[in-house]
């Protein structure tokens, strides 16, 4: 029998929060500040293939694509509701950014499709195990030289903050977070194959510190063979 997908991890872990999420994020996360610096960090190029990871309600997306016109940008999210809102907002702004629907351990895109893959508040909502088959499909869809760039809670920058983000843990799990407030996030980067592996910058907010990260998929290296007579 073929196996059930993961359930949907809703924005605000229940549905009914959902038509809530873009309020409560702006109002204790800091969200122009931490997503400007996110999109800062990853140069998108006119060029470049964007996938917006668990994309939600279109936000990062959106302004990845105001930011950088000519880049193709892409949402993609498990949820319909939410990938509904999402298209709407687009269509409101009008920028043309595609919203597809589909689970982040089972991306439906092609090998090395993607130049940069973008992802806000998403990993921490992920088992460990869901969050290294994550990681391994977004390996995957990297080109050479493709860069990951993700903004999530990240390990406390002190007591205050390892107790704002208490708050974060009883609405989202004790499990699934302690990866992040654990400062594990960057192992598990490299371990799927990810080198220049970085914590670019941090933010304190109301709920705990936000990390930027940064990851790089090496290029293949060319070796060079001698032969002699």
């Amino acid at each position: 029998m073929p196996s059930q997908p993961p359930p949907i991890v809703h924005a605000l872990r229940f549905r009914w929060l959902t038509p809530a999420y873009d309020l409560v994020v702006a109002c204790t996360t800091r969200e122009r500040t931490v997503k400007a610096a996110l999109l800062a960090q990853a140069h998108i190029q006119s060029d470049h293939r964007v996938l917006d990871l668990a994309s939600g309600t279109g936000t990062l997306a959106i302004w990845a694509k105001h930011r950088q016109p000519s880049a193709e940008v892409i949402g993609i999210d498990a949820d319909p509701a939410i990938i509904s809102i999402a298209r709407s907002k687009a269509e409101r702004e009008r920028v043309d950014v595609r919203f597809d629907e589909g689970y982040s351990t089972a991306l439906p895109y092609g090998e090395e499709t993607f130049d940069r893959v973008l992802s806000s508040l998403f990993f921490h909502h992920l088992s460990r195990v869901e969050k290294q088959a994550t990681l391994a499909e977004v390996y995957r869809i990297l080109r050479p030289g493709g860069e990951l760039h993700v903004a999530d809670w990240g390990k406390a920058s002190g007591p205050l903050m390892r107790t704002a983000f208490f708050a974060i843990q009883l609405l989202d799990g004790f499990a699934n977070t302690q990866d992040n407030v654990d400062g594990r996030l960057e192992p598990m980067f490299g371990a799927v194959g990810f080198i220049a592996v970085s914590e670019v910058a941090r933010f304190g907010t109301v709920l705990g510190t936000l990390s930027l990260f940064r990851a790089v998929k090496p290029r293949p290296t060319s070796s060079t063979s001698v032969s002699s007579d």
